[in-house]
């Protein structure tokens, strides 16, 4: 396929409007995890904590959005946002680890998907259990290889279905609320009010959840991802905003309504998708069915827009020449082949590993949230940068960006040591494509800041690896 950079290109590529921007947002974050939150929640915490994490989530993850809406407009020129942030602050090698990890944790993210749809069947064909069975893999896979037929068709095609699904999956969930409001129960919401023995201290409760918060919230940066094609850049971070605002709405209600209609403990041993099972309780299989299908079509419209943003930040990365140059080919349809097929690899690959996880959908989507951490810090640092070097009047973008810095380091905190160190294992060899950038423009592989970097993830990697072989930690 021959590489496509000229001005025809240019004006053949799809621009978005401000709805269609933040219906990617809202079609980004509204996926497999929403779907999980009783069960999740309820593992980890009672009424109180479940509103002080949202709090907490919802206030960290604003300034986020804030933080992207403050980029694009004080820096347009970035494309790609997550990625370009990170290697306009600090320098190429983290900007590289930035996009890489981004795009990681988009295919990883994508596995939790395919998980959860087989989970759900797998509630009447028993032969895909939780989603992590052979059969289960091999069905996933080809789903996996459909939609990448379907995304290589071009951008705009699959933007369009994107926004279609988008309105067509969150009818279900707000169904949900209305119909838990009807059969909520105010003593049962009493008794899960402090949350149960198993729980904990009120901080490990809060802590317990933060991974699946940031899952949750994943795509909050999907429009400044998407800024290449805005019909105009300011839109980028209106969109980002008006989505963060929708969903975050939602992903209170469905958590904490959910304590009305059953005892925690019982909440947490429910398979997953465990908002079938709630509603299942309450109002009979019907209600398992209902949600069940508004699943399937809410994680397979989330499953396109997250494919799409992976092969997205893999392609301007090559075009910037931190990636290498078989990964900017493009279609006339301006879709990134290579990146796209990439993408579609490393998901069926993180498939398999699943076979051999204790919880399948958990480790996905614990490691997905993980992967994000590191861009996510690297951005709002940058903001925080850009606030810090300006005048009196950007005091509050200074705040924001500080807040929005503490949160994201507090999220590496809380996803903890085995997370972390699974990130660098993944991390690690990704600097083999660096230097084949490196080589292909004969530059210095690694200047000395990027040596102790690549020092500090190769150190981590290794110990990651030792501590996997010894059963210190396990997936």
């Amino acid at each position: 396929m021959p590489e496509v950079e000229t001005k025809a290109q240019e004006s053949r590529t799809a621009k978005l409007s401000l709805p269609t921007l933040a219906m990617m947002v809202v079609g980004s974050m509204v996926g497999a995890g929403v779907f999980s939150l009783p069960r999740r929640f309820a593992q980890e915490t009672g009424v109180v904590g479940a509103l002080i994490a949202w709090a907490v989530a919802g206030t960290g993850m604003l300034m986020l959005a804030f933080v992207f809406q403050t980029l694009a407009v004080r820096r347009p020129e970035l494309d790609a946002g997550v990625y370009a942030y990170a290697k306009a602050g600090f320098g190429e090698y983290l900007g590289f680890f930035s996009a890489f990890g981004y795009w990681a944790s988009a295919c990883v993210g994508n596995v939790t998907y395919w998980v959860l749809i087989m989970s759900t069947i797998g509630a009447i064909a028993p032969a895909l259990g939780d989603g992590d069975t052979v059969l289960a893999v091999v069905l996933s896979s080809v789903g996996l290889w459909l939609f990448f037929w379907l995304i290589s068709r071009g951008v705009k095609e699959a933007a369009a279905i994107n926004r279609i699904v988008t309105i067509a999956k969150v009818v279900p969930i707000i169904v949900f609320v209305v119909i838990a409001l009807f059969y909520f129960e105010p003593s049962v919401f009493a008794d899960n009010f402090a949350g149960a023995d198993y729980a904990g201290s009120l901080f490990q409760q809060v802590k317990g959840t933060m991974l699946a918060t940031v899952f949750v919230f994943l795509g909050v940066e999907g429009a400044s991802v998407y800024s290449r094609h805005a019909r105009r850049r300011k839109d980028v971070g209106v969109a980002t905003v008006l989505g963060f605002l929708s969903v975050f709405a939602i992903f209170a209600s469905v958590t904490i309504v959910s304590y009305g209609l059953m005892p925690m403990s019982e909440i947490a041993e429910l398979r997953q998708p465990s908002m079938a099972e709630v509603l299942e309780h309450a109002v009979g299989t019907w209600g398992q069915v209902f949600v069940s299908v508004g699943l399937i079509v809410s994680v397979l419209g989330a499953y396109l827009a997250w494919t799409l943003m992976a092969a997205e930040v893999l392609f301007v990365a090559a075009k910037d020449d931190d990636m290498p140059r078989f990964l900017k080919r493009s279609t006339p349809a301006d879709v990134p082949m290579n990146a796209l097929v990439m993408s579609t690899a490393l998901t069926q690959i993180v498939l398999v590993v699943t076979l051999f996880s204790d919880d399948a959908f958990d480790f996905a989507l614990n490691l997905t949230s993980a992967l994000t951490l590191i861009p996510f810090l690297l951005a709002a640092a940058f903001a925080l940068k850009i606030a810090a070097a300006g005048d009196r009047e950007r005091s509050r973008e200074l705040g924001v960006a500080a807040l929005a810095t503490v949160y994201t380091a507090f999220l590496i905190y809380a996803a903890g040591l085995k997370y972390l160190l699974v990130s660098l294992i993944v991390y690690a060899p990704a600097t083999v494509l660096f230097v084949m950038a490196r080589r292909e423009q004969g530059r210095q592989l690694f200047a000395p800041r990027e040596r102790v970097v690549l020092s500090v993830s190769v150190a981590g990697a290794v110990l990651g690896v030792v501590a996997l072989a010894l059963g210190w930690i396990s997936l």
